[in-house]
């Protein structure tokens, strides 16, 4: 299938989860071609999304970990691995709690909403990462290697520090072979494990109806072993799911030995780093081709602030001073802009060959405006501005370089030197993101 894929209707499961042992729905939703996979988490105010992209991992001890400020999502790896398995491209993954449910510990219960929504193929090409030459790691008692290869290949050896239940395995990845050869593989534990595991808050919703459990020689399950070598496939299916956090599939023979989701998900950064190498050299050396006409001047009015006069009461300076100009102050309202360019030294890193400028930063620009706006009614000398907190955020559209971020601020209420307001960011008058923050001056 050389075209992008989406579910063709709303799938949902419930169940619990295996580390934090809530209750939880999860819903996956079908979503617009080139917008990838993301987790909704619909219990929080605002329903946050993150991106299941390897730069929200922000842990890999037994299981995955997306990040984004304060939200998580745990245990990723099952759900996203029954969708690249099946090669969809774009889902939203709704869950009213912390991760999805853990069903029986494979991706079986996954793979048969999706099966009964149906998939179907959306008018945009699939563009595939393909590694130009070998990527190795080695990371603890994991090695890991890619070689180019025209389809997505896996070939793995499993086994513990013993070397007890040692099995090895090889497959192509297809949709076909997914659901056949590694979707009904479940996961499994060592029985000295257990209690690291409990101690460390994990595991609260594990049982052996979701797990296997190996003690010594033995092996504890509720069935029998779903393949003979069940273990290794289980590591097959985790690598699936890891590596889909590229968003993109992969056209290479994955060769891995104890691997692990640390492993994984560092071979999924290597990979997006090579396959960004040559996009990195383009940059550099050719000037970007035009995406927009350049903007037209904003008009400044009553209020207005140079850069030279806001340096006088932001103690910010480059690279976080995120304020360029103050075009209006009127009343407890200000106007201020913020010009992004390709400049701007986060976008090296955030992403390498997808500039877009982090949600926190926008959050961070709208704090200043409003600070010099407090500033400006209560005619404080000598005081800055510190945020203190933020409430019902919400990143609506990208921001990318060549944006003007006009920021809008109306002060909510000042009580002392406390101050609330609303803030919202647009580009081209369209609001891409928006807060209430909360900030105190004190003694510069």
């Amino acid at each position: 299938m050389l075209n992008q894929q989406t579910l063709n209707r709303p799938a949902s499961f419930s169940g619990i989860g295996l580390h934090s042992g809530n209750r939880v729905n999860m819903t996956i939703l079908p979503a617009p071609a080139n917008s990838g996979v993301r987790f909704r988490r619909v219990d929080l105010d605002g329903k946050p999304e993150i991106e299941a992209r390897i730069e929200n991992v922000s842990e890999t001890t037994r299981s995955t970990t997306l990040a984004k400020g304060n939200v998580k999502v745990h245990t990723v790896e099952h759900v996203l691995a029954a969708l690249a398995g099946y090669g969809i491209d774009n889902a939203i993954i709704e869950l009213d709690a912390n991760e999805p449910p853990i069903a029986d510990g494979s991706s079986r219960e996954f793979c048969k909403i999706i099966q009964a929504a149906g998939i179907v193929a959306q008018p945009e090409k699939r563009e595939f990462f393909a590694p130009t030459e070998p990527i190795e790691l080695c990371v603890g008692e994991t090695m890991m290697t890619i070689f180019p290869d025209e389809n997505f290949k896996i070939t793995c050896t499993s086994a513990d520090k013993g070397g007890r239940f040692t099995q090895f395995y090889s497959t192509e990845v297809t949709p076909k072979t997914w659901e056949k050869e590694l979707a009904h593989a479940r996961t499994f534990c060592f029985y000295e494990e257990i209690e690291h595991l409990i101690k460390n808050n994990l595991i609260k919703g594990g049982s052996l109806a979701n797990a296997i459990v190996i003690r010594e020689d033995a092996v504890l399950t509720t069935e029998p072993l779903r393949y003979p070598e069940e273990f290794v496939r289980h590591k097959m299916l985790d690598i699936v799911g890891d590596l889909s956090l590229l968003g993109r599939p992969i056209r290479g023979h994955v060769i891995a030995v104890r691997p692990g989701h640390a492993g994984n998900c560092e071979l999924a950064r290597k990979i997006l780093e090579q396959v960004s190498r040559p996009l990195r050299a383009a940059q550099t050396f050719a000037p970007p081709p035009p995406t927009k006409p350049a903007p037209e001047p904003l008009p400044a009015a009553d209020g207005a602030m140079s850069i030279e006069e806001l340096m006088k009461f932001l103690p910010h300076r480059p690279p976080m001073l995120l304020v360029d100009r103050i075009l209006k102050i009127d009343g407890n309202k200000i106007v201020g802009i913020k010009n992004v360019t390709m400049n701007e030294p986060f976008f090296p890193g955030h992403f390498p060959g997808h500039p877009i400028m982090p949600g926190v930063l926008q959050l961070e620009a709208m704090a200043q405006v409003a600070g010099v706006l407090l500033l400006k009614i209560i005619k404080a000398a000598n005081q800055v501005a510190y945020f203190m907190a933020a409430d019902n955020v919400k990143w609506r559209k990208p921001v990318v370089p060549g944006d003007v971020l006009v920021i809008e601020i109306e002060l909510l209420k000042a009580r002392g030197k406390i101050g609330k307001a609303q803030g919202i960011c647009k580009v081209d008058g369209e609001i891409v993101s928006e807060a209430e923050i909360t900030f105190m001056l004190r003694d510069a």
